[in-house]
């Protein structure tokens, strides 16, 4: 039986009280349309400020799929002539070991296998393309990358390119606190801290977008770059970023990804999406609680935020996030061919 709008807000509202969010949001894309919106509590456990459609939450992670879609436009404009040349080619800094022979499929996939000690020192985990491990150094490596090849950040590249002509004003890398940004909770004890950087040039943590802009920016890759009827970025930019890109693994266990995206391709141990959503759907997640999912079958694009240091679950934090995404995608889940016309669902707690 399909699961219901109300259960699916009590199971987001349950995990926030279990993981010490102070704040949660869920908004839903459906054949280009607004079909649920749902909001609870404040923006830090010692604020009065209650979240709403204007509340800017950090993504973590999540901003690796805007870094995405920068170097999908590198590729597309032969600025990089392939995912497989190696990081050397480009930047000669890295003609060293361990680095060598690294390429960019590699570092785009988690392919890589480059280990960064807390003392600043590089090693190896595994041979390149030989296994899968969730790393930063490669998201440092390929924001170097775009900068030698533009002149520029690719924070103003995306500003300029995709950002304005969405309208989107509420997503910035952000360098100094507001009354629109929503605090990350570590200690549930303690008033949360708003984890700026001093930098907007996208090295740091620091991207802040709404729910609804997080649903927009996934929507604009579900409909291959396309807004309001307007080709804003070229259908093989969005290709390249969504489709799975990882090197073939002699496993069943590694997550599929494109760059940065993780991609479903069938069920897979390590991978953060639900068995039930359907293939060539891709997603993408932040430890502070954000998640993007696309499932272009049932033309529906579904966020998540909360705003707690870490995904629910400790070490099964997996299965957590698959349970999510199979009820999400089950509760709103279409024939791709169903004329769809439903009013939005709002609600706000």
């Amino acid at each position: 039986m399909r699961p219901t709008h109300r259960q699916l807000v009590d199971y987001v509202s349950d995990i926030k009280r279990r993981n010490h969010a102070s704040a949660a949001a869920v908004v839903v894309i459906q054949q280009d349309k607004l079909v649920h919106e749902h909001y609870e509590g404040f923006h830090s456990n010692d604020s009065s400020k209650a979240i709403g459609m204007d509340s800017m939450f950090n993504v973590a992670s999540a901003r690796k799929s805007y870094l995405a879609l920068a170097i999908s436009f590198a590729l597309h404009e032969r600025k990089i002539d392939s995912l497989d040349d190696p990081i050397e080619k480009y930047l000669r800094s890295y003609d060293i070991e361990p680095f060598r022979g690294t390429t960019i499929r590699h570092l785009v996939t988690h392919s890589h296998g480059l280990m960064e000690r807390a003392d600043g020192t590089i090693s190896r985990e595994f041979d390149v393309g030989e296994g899968w491990a969730y790393r930063g150094i490669n998201v440092r490596i390929m924001i170097e990358l775009l900068r030698y090849l533009y002149g520029y950040d690719f924070t103003r590249l995306l500003k300029e390119r995709v950002f304005v002509p969405l309208g989107m004003t509420h997503t910035e890398w952000s360098t100094e606190a507001s009354e629109s940004l929503v605090k990350v909770i570590d200690d549930p004890a303690e008033d949360g801290d708003f984890k700026l950087y001093p930098h907007d040039d996208g090295m740091g943590s620091n991207l802040h977008t709404t729910a609804r802009e997080l649903a927009v920016w996934g929507n604009l890759h579900l409909n291959m770059g396309r807004h309001d009827g307007i080709q804003i970025i070229p259908e093989e930019v969005i290709r390249i970023s969504t489709s799975v890109q990882n090197p073939g693994y002699n496993e069943r266990i590694s997550p599929a990804n494109g760059l940065f995206w993780y991609v479903q391709d069938g069920a897979r141990a390590n991978s953060e999406i639900g068995d039930r959503v359907p293939r060539g759907s891709y997603q993408i997640l932040g430890n502070t609680g954000p998640l993007l999912l696309v499932v272009p079958e049932s033309r529906l694009v579904i966020v998540r935020m909360y705003n707690k240091l870490y995904n629910y679950g400790g070490n099964d934090y997996l299965h957590h996030l698959r349970a999510f995404s199979n009820m999400a995608y089950e509760t709103f889940a279409i024939d791709a061919s169903t004329n769809f016309d439903r009013s939005s669902n709002q609600s706000s707690r």
